[in-house]
């Protein structure tokens, strides 16, 4: 989101060089993607966030000059289904108005939560300048061709062949200055330090130690799309999202749990793990999913389909509604929600080595949610502006 978001940003601002954006999922989003497929079109699950929540100036409404455009273009509409917690004991109650999720005004994408990377990227190709998404694209090192000069930028991919020439670069995940990418990948190291060792960038050296610093917590996610039969059963619940309280994501190992409308009049169910159950399965990553596809990390099948039990039987236990006979996915995020402190602001620009980082990891309005990434990218684009 936040690459979309900087993108977008720096066209409405009047910029109108070149911008290329990498990506190694699918398509634009990460976390507030949806989940589609080319043989099932009537498919389109919110697999990682099914809304998203504005906390600056909620009573405003949409503050941000971005998100009222995606608005005016119907790119998002409220958010409009009813919110509901889920104790220990099974009961379904009115929502903790301390639910940090669902605090302030609530958001999604009409027709998908991709619907709003889409038209972020829509908006920037409407100005002047040619505006770039390749989908599919793994960044494997980051190479500076000028250390000592004033910063440029080679992008490799896993063969070491050039995937762009750049002459900024902007860093909008943590995976290339993080150390997990060696324990999940099996990388010899971590790209981002490689590269600033190089440079001698003081400033960018605390980046890449703060940016390697950072904790996240991961999220296993069931994803079920329910055979005809069941859904008259999970229709008559009074909500679409469920919030579960500490307690109970401590006893049935789960966060959150979202209906979802599909497009053919299917009904999908998101069930998203406690940051402890998706921490006791932290090497276990779906068949289907960007990580083991396109980044390479190791699948286990029997691992899979033993978290995928474990979900679903805990969904049944919580609920007390069935499953049998439901369509089953595994999506797993490794670094779903960054920890504070995150990446001092102060830190989101070093021009010496022509390098920014933005997204929900910059300690920004909305920390660890998408409206810290639209945040951190708008700040990062006026930053950026006057040194184009």
């Amino acid at each position: 989101m936040s690459g979309c978001s900087l993108a977008a940003a720096l066209r409405q601002h009047g910029w109108d060089g070149s911008i290329v954006l990498l990506e190694s999922g699918r398509g634009p989003g990460g976390r507030a993607a949806t989940r589609r497929s080319r043989h099932d079109p009537g498919l389109g699950i919110n697999h990682g966030a099914p809304l998203f929540n504005i906390t600056a100036a909620a009573a405003a409404g949409l503050q941000y000059p971005l998100l009222r455009a995606l608005q005016a273009d119907n790119w998002i509409q409220p958010f409009d289904g009813a919110i509901c917690s889920l104790d220990d004991a099974g009961q379904v109650g009115p929502l903790d108005p301390t639910d940090g999720f669902t605090q302030g005004a609530l958001w999604q994408g009409r027709g998908g939560m991709d619907r709003l990377g889409a038209g972020l990227l829509e908006l920037a190709g409407r100005q002047p300048g040619s505006t770039q998404l390749r989908s599919g694209t793994l960044v494997r090192r980051l190479v500076p061709t000028q250390p000592g000069g004033p910063g440029a930028w080679q992008l490799q991919g896993a063969d070491g062949s050039t995937l762009l020439n750049s002459r900024w670069l902007v860093l909008s995940g943590t995976l290339l200055a993080h150390p997990r990418c060696r324990s999940m990948l099996g990388w010899d190291g971590v790209p981002l330090q490689q590269a600033a060792a190089a440079l001698g960038d003081r400033q960018l050296d605390q980046a890449a130690a703060a940016l390697a610093s950072i904790d996240s917590t991961a999220s296993s996610n069931l994803l079920l799309v329910l055979p005809p039969e069941l859904t008259p059963l999970w229709l008559e619940q009074p909500w679409r999202l469920l919030q579960c309280t500490a307690m109970a994501q401590q006893r049935w190992g789960l966060r959150r749990v979202s209906l979802q409308p599909q497009a053919d009049g299917r009904w999908a169910v998101v069930a998203e793990s406690s940051n402890a159950f998706a921490e006791r399965h932290r090497h276990v990553y779906g068949s289907r999913s960007s990580a083991a596809q396109l980044l390479g990390a190791p699948s286990d099948p029997s691992g899979e389909a033993a978290v995928l039990d474990a979900l679903d039987q805990a969904l049944q236990e919580a609920l007390g509604l069935p499953t049998a006979g439901a369509e089953r996915q595994l999506m797993r995020w490794g670094a779903a929600f960054p920890q504070a402190p995150g990446l001092p602001t102060t830190l989101q620009l070093c021009p010496h080595s022509r390098i920014g980082f933005c997204g929900d990891y910059v300690t920004s309005d909305g920390f660890g949610r998408i409206e810290g990434a639209i945040t951190s990218a708008t700040a990062l684009a006026a930053q950026l502006l006057p040194l184009l």
